[in-house]
């Protein structure tokens, strides 16, 4: 077992360094750990790295981490990435992605949310979906996790039902689904109209870079 706090940047990378020296191959990468909403008017919560604690977390972890070890993935071929998102999507403000303004906790989940699905459309267009297949998907509403209890919600759906539904897209290429979707449960389905806008990708995509870049700038305490 490998542990990372993905709350810091350079253990993610620590751990992407890990798995390159230990595994020569990576067929499956499901980018599941995050944080949820909780209740609006909690107090904003910063990462390590100084960045909004969700968008840190939910997106950029696993933007670092899948990045780092796309190579292995490609070499593993036919290898799949998963980005277990939510059906809770808010278009971002790029005039203030880290919410330093009104924060709202579950406005910040919501967004770090659509970024999955942002990240996963464009990382679908970038690689040959008979290499790497790329999806996302909301696996289940409120599961009787931990997460869900501590947030004093009653489930709606069971853990189980959020496996399946993960199961369901791993094997969505040999049932002739293209790469790049978004899924509701089981079921193909829309993300938020800004998931579908080039240009947002793009500017999210070089956000992404500069965040991760200064993070783990040399000489960075």
């Amino acid at each position: 077992m490998l542990l990372a706090d993905l709350a810091d940047l350079r253990a993610v990378d620590r751990l992407a360094d890990e798995v390159l020296a230990r595994y020569d191959r990576l067929d499956v990468l499901i980018n599941n750990a995050g944080l949820g909403g909780g209740p609006a008017g909690s107090a904003r919560q910063e990462s390590v790295d100084g960045y909004e604690l969700r968008f840190a977390v939910n997106y950029l972890a696993g933007y670092h981490l899948t990045r780092r070890l796309l190579p292995l993935l490609t070499r593993s071929a036919p290898a799949r990435v998963i980005n277990v998102a939510s059906v809770g999507q808010q278009a971002l403000d790029f005039t203030d992605v880290m919410l330093e303004r009104g924060y709202d906790r579950s406005r910040a989940y919501a967004q770090s949310k659509l970024a999955q699905i942002m990240f996963t459309f464009d990382l679908a267009d970038e690689l040959d979906p008979a290499t790497v297949f790329v999806g996302a998907l909301h696996p289940a509403t409120y599961m009787a996790t931990t997460m869900v209890r501590e947030a004093g919600v009653s489930p709606w759906s069971t853990v189980e039902e959020g496996v399946e539904a993960v199961l369901h897209l791993l094997g969505a290429p040999s049932r002739g689904v293209p790469s790049g979707r978004y899924f509701n449960g089981t079921e193909e389905s829309r993300a938020d109209a800004q998931a579908y806008d080039a240009q947002a990708r793009r500017r999210l995509r070089e956000l992404a870079e500069g965040l991760v870049a200064r993070a783990l700038a040399p000489g960075r305490t």
